[in-house]
């Protein structure tokens, strides 16, 4: 798709689903806001019909960012254009070394909240990716990070301790507690990226507002964060991957591998049994590291597929998910950032794979 202008006023008519249990029957957008008083004015508009939903969220993915680590604009450009024509217009990034502060004064790419760089121990992560510090050091770069991002903090929970061959935590809990509350202090939140079992009850006593991926949880520990209101990105298009990872490294780490399996094996069941017991979900894709950008919809579908009602999987890229970031959907005076599809995505999620319109800024796309 390529941006263009389409006029300077829309008229949406067909089904507005400004939330869940709020449908209206057509909206205008003006001067590249949302308005649902129709306008005193003779000008001309372009009628848009269809089903619209806010703008998609992409909760998790990494802009600026691929396998070996940082890339040119011109990469991370495209990477932002990728997500904004599959209709996610605003993305969370989950921890980048480029610093993608520009992709925010662009009308023509979806707007982004940044959690600055990753942080993780020394030797415990992908090379390239994050400031790989010891513990000692952890509460000065999380403020460091709170400082340069967009209200989020990004830690690297748990990875391979080549020591044991196996999945470990990497912060003791009195230094990630301070850290976390140096975060808050500074008005960030901060999540932490874990696979593991043992990593996540500590986290959340220290008071972590978000964990990515969450395959570790289990009937000990999901009452913890449905307690705590401690939210979980699944990226379960990046879970699907753990078999061809666990193969690639099954004969230096065969303990790792048999672990990476099994968390896999049960990831809808992980899924399913945290959104049941009250865990906030939201999608989010992992792109930009080894996946594809653009994919937000088919993770949509993967948690219909673990057995999330269809509305509140469309929610977690939608109403819900934008309510958490502390962003607007549609409503009065919002920028219309905005997804037009021709069939109803409540009825089946799959649609989302394909939308008829979208529209940044009150312009639309393509």
């Amino acid at each position: 798709m390529t941006s263009k202008s389409e006029g300077a006023a829309l008229h949406l008519t067909g089904r507005i689903l400004v939330g869940p249990d709020d449908v209206r029957d057509e909206m205008w957008v003006v001067g590249g806001r949302i308005t649902y008083e129709r306008p005193r004015t003779n000008g001309e508009f372009t009628t848009v019909q269809g089903w619209v939903l806010p703008g998609l969220v992409d909760a998790h993915c990494h802009v600026g960012l691929d396998a070996h680590g940082p890339v040119d604009a011109a990469t991370a450009e495209k990477q932002a254009l990728t997500d904004r024509d599959g209709g996610a217009l605003l993305l969370r990034d989950a921890g980048s070394p480029s610093d993608t502060r520009w992709i925010d004064d662009r009308a023509d790419l979806p707007r982004i909240i940044r959690a600055g760089r990753h942080i993780a121990r020394t030797r415990r992560y992908i090379r390239n990716y994050a400031h790989e510090i010891e513990p000692a050091d952890l509460v000065a770069y999380v403020a460091q990070e709170a400082r340069r991002g967009d209200g989020w903090v990004k830690l690297v929970g748990d990875w391979i301790d080549r020591s044991t061959g196996d999945l470990e935590s990497c912060w003791p809990p009195g230094e990630v507690a301070a850290a976390i509350a140096e975060a808050h202090r500074l008005g960030a939140r901060v999540t932490a990226h874990c696979f593991a079992e043992d990593s996540l009850a500590p986290l959340v006593e220290a008071g972590i507002d978000c964990i990515e991926h969450a395959t570790g949880l289990t009937e000990e520990t999901i009452p913890l964060f449905a307690e705590r209101g401690v939210a979980i990105v699944p990226t379960l298009v990046n879970i699907a991957t753990f078999p061809d990872l666990a193969a690639g490294g099954e004969k230096k780490f065969p303990r790792w591998a048999d672990h990476m399996r099994r968390l896999h094996a049960r990831r809808y069941d992980t899924v399913r049994a945290a959104y049941d017991a009250g865990v906030p979900v939201f999608a989010g894709t992992d792109a930009g590291g080894s996946l594809a950008h653009g994919l937000v919809a088919q993770e949509v579908a993967e948690l219909r597929k673990a057995g999330i009602p269809a509305v509140a999987a469309l929610s977690a890229t939608t109403w819900g998910a934008r309510d958490w970031l502390g962003r607007p959907g549609l409503t009065e005076g919002a920028s219309a950032d905005l997804v037009v599809y021709p069939e109803d995505p409540r009825a089946d999620v799959r649609v989302l794979a394909a939308p008829r319109r979208v529209v940044l800024r009150g312009q639309i796309i393509g």
